[in-house]
């Protein structure tokens, strides 16, 4: 059934900018409803208190959100983001522009408020990630330099570019040996909010945290 949210998202993907350096990329606008960004920015859940910034999302693994089917049944939005992404039609559109095999993947979703202090060292996503798209919420221009930082490849891995950080923009690669991302230390003011879409493998051990 094509839904608002589902309409909305399809036609972002056909008009995303495919970057190709330092490795495949796609930046997406307009990706959601607005009303769709607004109730997820609007969830009754608090920034962690006690974060851990180590670089690693992983510090605080106990502190995160998914959109899992406890959570769906929970809040109608995470439904309507979830049944958007599980769609036959989404997935087929996602492996025709980004030339990728989504048959296997289970779909994961997290809702992220990152605070100040907090950063993600260069890294590339394990191996079992299939996909990885990011979709910004906060209008907020403070906000305006929050985005992935996206590095080169080389033993220091140098900062290429950043992807833009506003609301209902989004990011899309397939992690691979080049995809290296992060977010380098830098003043976050207000809550950096994003969501972020992966398709996993069957090998993926955290079943809790799909979608």
């Amino acid at each position: 059934m094509e839904t608002p949210t589902k309409t909305k998202l399809l036609t972002a993907l056909r008009n995303a900018h495919h970057v190709t350096e330092p490795f495949d990329y796609w930046l997406l606008e307009d990706v959601l409803p607005t009303p769709v960004c607004d109730a997820i920015a609007n969830l009754p859940y608090a920034p962690p208190g006690e974060a851990v910034f180590d670089g690693r999302r992983e510090a605080n693994n106990s502190t995160r959100v998914y959109f899992s089917p406890e959570n769906q049944k929970k809040h109608a939005v995470m439904q309507d983001v979830a049944d958007t992404f599980r769609s036959a039609d989404t997935r087929r559109t996602l492996e025709a522009v980004t030339r990728t095999d989504l048959s296997k993947g289970s779909l994961r979703i997290e809702y992220c408020q990152d605070v100040d202090g907090f950063w993600l060292e260069p890294h590339l996503d394990i191996s079992v990630k299939l996909f990885t798209m990011l979709v910004y919420l906060s209008d907020d221009p403070a906000l305006r330099n929050a985005g992935t930082d996206i590095y080169d490849a080389s033993p220091e891995h140098k900062l290429v570019t950043s992807a833009p950080y506003e609301k209902n923009k989004g990011l899309i690669f397939i992690p691979g040996t080049d995809t290296w991302h992060g977010f380098t230390k830098r003043k976050i003011t207000g809550v950096r909010k994003s969501i972020i879409i992966n398709f996993v493998a069957p090998e993926w051990r955290a079943r809790e945290e799909l979608a």
